[in-house]
């Protein structure tokens, strides 16, 4: 099983000091978590894309791009490209750049997006969501597949014949579908053959079994060979020496972040004590000391089946030190613990 790291580049406010990161300033220390990353040995480092203040990353190609020059091994991801309101032409290229600079090490994870803002800023019609998602995942799965392409649909104008350029290191970039729980989702990927990633941030992890069989299901009824299946799980989470340490560092950040998006979307302030059940046993917070952590990877592992996992570093805005200790924590203490449980 792959381990990894997925963010969204978030820059939110100190919740003591009330201050906040330059821009350049949280690029640089991104930058410098990734190189970690890649140094104690994590398989993944994946960046999601978004057009609101809050993250910082918009296009994540570019800081991939950046990244690829920087690291020797660690695949590069997205997660995700918000396909519905992009160019799945302009997409491809720009993955097929960070292939070439990273010689082999892109993936691309499309998604339908769980904000809204880039389909106004784009032109895009909301109403339309999944049908943009579909059309245009189906051309950029095209797109991957064949180096001149013949196509046509609703919401792009036509290609005729022509070849896209440049191609990618790899013979074809790894193509990945984000969903947050919707069924439809799911039966789209297992129909397409494609790798699902599965968005766990509320909830019981537990909850999610049944879309990873119908994954699986549907998978198999569609032709594919289950031994080339792959599942990933993103879930929220944050690793220190001292669980109570970590829980405490962490829980400000986070409510910042969650309370942010609870008053757009009409939920109610994050409470400590709904804090605390979400990093039980059950829950879906991977928050604590190493242990912990290894216990929940180890669960979400027999529940669903994934074949990687990725811990969402960090939700709020963290200090730059405490988030590549957590990186180190992950790859030198997690991942070696994980697999050779896995092992036996």
């Amino acid at each position: 099983m792959e381990i990894g790291i997925s963010t969204f580049a978030e820059n939110t406010k100190d919740p003591e000091s009330g201050k906040m990161l330059s821009p350049e300033v949280r690029l640089s220390n991104l930058m410098e978590e990734i190189e970690l990353a890649d140094q104690v040995g994590l398989d993944v480092y994946a960046i999601g894309e978004h057009h609101r203040p809050d993250f910082i990353v918009s296009s994540p190609a570019t800081v991939l791009a950046a990244a690829a020059v920087k690291t020797k091994q660690i695949k590069l991801s997205s997660a995700v490209s918000v396909i519905s309101s992009d160019d799945p032409v302009r997409v491809f290229q720009q993955f097929a750049h960070v292939d070439l600079l990273s010689k082999g090490r892109a993936e691309l994870m499309a998604g339908r997006g769980s904000f809204t803002e880039s389909f106004p800023l784009f032109g895009n019609n909301l109403h339309e969501y999944d049908s943009l998602f579909s059309e245009k995942l189906d051309l950029l799965n095209q797109l991957n597949e064949n180096e001149m392409i013949t196509w046509s649909g609703k919401h792009r104008p036509p290609i005729h014949n022509r070849g896209v350029y440049p191609r990618p290191y790899q013979k074809k970039l790894p193509i990945w579908v984000a969903v947050g729980g919707t069924p439809e989702s799911v039966i789209r990927a297992a129909n397409m053959g494609l790798p699902l990633a599965l968005a766990i941030i509320g909830g019981m992890p537990e909850h999610f079994a049944p879309l990873a069989e119908l994954y699986r299901q549907a998978y198999q009824e569609a032709g594919h060979d289950l031994n080339q299946l792959q599942m990933a799980v993103h879930s929220h989470g944050f690793i220190g020496d001292d669980s109570k340490k970590a829980a405490d560092d962490f829980f400000g950040p986070y409510a910042v972040m969650m309370n942010q998006i609870g008053s757009e979307r009409g939920w109610p302030p994050i409470t400590r004590q709904q804090y605390e059940v979400s990093r039980s046993a059950r829950g879906s917070l991977l928050v604590g000391d190493p242990q912990q952590v290894i216990d929940k990877i180890l669960m979400e592992r027999e529940l669903l089946g994934i074949t990687r996992f990725l811990m969402h570093l960090s939700v709020g805005t963290m200090p730059h030190d405490k988030m590549m200790r957590a990186i180190e924590l992950l790859g030198t203490v997690v991942v070696p613990e994980v697999k050779k449980a896995l092992k036996s």
